[in-house]
């Protein structure tokens, strides 16, 4: 890698492609150099959008483009497996949008092809690179010993079957798509779980609208998450240890401000404002990474994602006993 900016290609044209696309532009790190779609006319008009000078209207004219560095994935989920591996053949290091894959064992095949070729890969979990969850993680030690972590993640979406969150072909539900945050934060406070309880509430197209899960660690402590998509949910989320505890606002898995309460004093305001959607500072973390030479990030590791697709995995599971 060199001092240049990043030649990023853009695999998918949805919204959260469009978002990345513009916290792109609030980075010194990269560029949006490319974009590819099954559809020229979708390739067309997300680059016309972004004045993006390269648009290709297919999967593997982007994963093959010469003058791409990284490919982003942000496909719907039920692709992100074979769009991924399409890239990491093609020798581009990958970043995948949540979740990661399906299920655990599409994440293990992704995860063992970048190791075979040496190339970097990460989980597009954006939440774990911006400012106020880097402080967080710098406080954890000071909370004591970690009792209980609650988030919840919940919108409101118009019951249409062609939705997306509503379609079961495209990966639809509360799950994948909303309850991902909660999960991945538990994880990354508390590792993975040893026990797994959940209950579901199906929408009307059969795919879950709201998931509740209720997970146990080894040491006694517990996460209690609930993700939905029939209401907009206070979307807060909080730490709570022995010593202390750590309350973050909503939405607590985007920018946001957060305070820490010890047991006994006064209560710490750490008030955070940041430009764009916070999307910006994955992709500097992936450039970070790739100019110092290495396949993964030490903060959303690959054996970390891989367990977390295991959880969500555990999770389905425990809904349909």
């Amino acid at each position: 890698m060199t001092n240049e900016p990043l030649r990023w290609g853009i695999m998918g044209t949805g919204g959260i492609a469009g978002a990345f696309a513009r916290d792109l532009e609030l980075t010194g790190s990269g560029v949006a150099a490319a974009v590819g779609s099954r559809s020229a006319a979708s390739a067309e008009r997300f680059a016309g959008e972004r004045r993006i000078p390269v648009r290709h209207s297919s999967y593997e004219a982007l994963a093959n483009d010469p003058d791409v560095d990284v490919v982003y994935v942000a496909t719907p989920h039920p692709l992100h497996h074979a769009n991924a591996r399409l890239a990491l053949e093609a020798g581009k290091p990958v970043l995948v949008e949540k979740p990661f894959t399906m299920n655990a064992g599409e994440a293990r095949d992704l995860v063992e092809l970048a190791r075979d070729k040496d190339l970097f890969l990460m989980e597009a979990m954006w939440t774990r690179f911006l400012p106020h969850i880097r402080h967080i993680r710098e406080l954890l030690p000071t909370l004591g010993r970690i009792v209980t972590v609650s988030a919840d993640h919940g919108q409101w979406f118009a019951e249409d079957p062609a939705f997306r969150l509503f379609a079961p072909e495209l990966g639809g539900g509360a799950l994948l798509d909303l309850g991902i945050y909660p999960v991945s934060f538990a994880s990354m406070v508390l590792g993975a779980p040893d026990r797994v309880a959940a209950m579901t509430t199906p929408a009307f197209t059969g795919v879950d609208a709201q998931t509740s899960m209720l997970f146990g660690y080894p040491g006694g402590a517990q996460a209690v998450l609930t993700c939905t998509l029939s209401a907009v949910s206070p979307t807060t989320a909080s730490i709570v240890g022995t010593d202390a505890r750590i309350e973050i606002d909503g939405p607590f898995y985007a920018p946001a401000s957060f305070t820490f309460i010890p047991r006994d004093g006064e209560p710490s305001r750490f008030e955070y404002v940041d430009e764009g959607r916070g999307l910006r500072h994955q992709a500097d973390e992936v450039a970070l990474r790739l100019a110092a030479g290495e396949t993964e990030s030490p903060l959303m590791p690959l054996a970390e994602t891989v367990s977390i697709m295991a959880t969500m995995d555990e999770v389905l599971a425990a809904t349909r006993t």
